[in-house]
């Protein structure tokens, strides 16, 4: 005679049990999310010289440039222009690495055919958004602070409000990583990466008072920079470096923070439907 068998039918277990892709890990996987956050880290690291260092060159190549330029006498909103100049190249290089960042992950992963190693893991919608800017968040901050203590060391000066320069930084790197996820859903192909850093992203950092400011440009050109949101990035930035800005701080964060939210629903929508990642 055989033992009879103790394992139940799939009839006789919980409909919970029966469902396939059951979540064993409570809420949140904290497991999945720190790998995830922690290859996204360990993936510019990699090749810390080009995604650190170039980044610090280029910020000091501006600034030279500029120096002999334009001199060392002109002053802009009342401060020697390099003082002026250093908040806008320091968040003009944390938009454009915590855009990088995350749309180069996903896009070389679609790429190169490995991006159902990031769908097929028990990671919801929430978790990939968050591992993804983690990456970007901990880059943009890496930068911000490299080039950041280059900058005082250049000119001399200190940090005029710390908290408003750091609320800044980390918004610009949770906003433009979550662009960068938005950028990488939509593209399928380098080229058409390429085309959304170099014509979107670019221009808006470098039309958006990085190397002066917005109250010298007639209209409609003045209204038209208030309504763009890296605009207030880079104006709250120098606010909390310089103590100067073209618009009120508290203002530039609310848009700030208004528009992030619009942004983080969207790339958590897409990652949830999995829009143009599944195949």
């Amino acid at each position: 005679m055989t033992a009879p068998s103790t394992e139940k039918s799939p009839r006789a277990l919980p409909p919970a049990a029966r469902e396939m892709g059951v979540r064993r890990f409570g809420r949140m996987n904290w497991l999945g999310l720190w790998t995830l956050a922690r290859r996204e880290v360990m993936r510019f690291m990699a090749v810390w010289q080009q995604t650190v260092f170039a980044p610090l060159m280029t910020a000091g190549l501006f600034v030279l440039v500029f120096a002999l330029a334009l001199g060392g006498e002109r002053q802009v909103m009342g401060l020697p222009y390099l003082v002026f100049l250093g908040p806008g190249i320091l968040m003009m290089t944390v938009i454009q690495n915590a855009f990088a960042n995350s749309s180069s992950s996903i896009v070389a992963a679609k790429v190169q055919g490995n991006i159902v190693d990031t769908l097929m893991p028990p990671l919801s919608a929430g978790e990939l958004l968050a591992g993804y800017l983690a990456g970007s968040v901990v880059r943009a901050g890496l930068v911000a602070a490299v080039i950041g203590t280059g900058m005082v060391a250049v000119t001399g000066r200190g940090i005029a409000h710390p908290l408003w320069a750091l609320a800044f930084v980390v918004m610009a790197a949770l906003l433009m990583g979550a662009l960068g996820i938005l950028a990488g859903i939509m593209a399928q192909k380098f080229d058409q990466m390429a085309a959304i850093s170099n014509f979107i992203v670019t221009p808006l950092s470098f039309l958006s008072g990085t190397f002066y400011s917005v109250q010298a440009l007639p209209e409609p050109f003045n209204t038209i920079s208030h309504w763009n949101p890296i605009f207030y990035l880079i104006d709250g930035a120098r606010y909390g470096v310089t103590g100067v800005s073209d618009s009120p701080p508290l203002r530039g964060l609310i848009v700030c923070a208004a528009v992030l939210a619009v942004v983080l629903y969207l790339a958590w929508r897409w990652l949830k439907t999995g829009y143009r990642m599944k195949p």
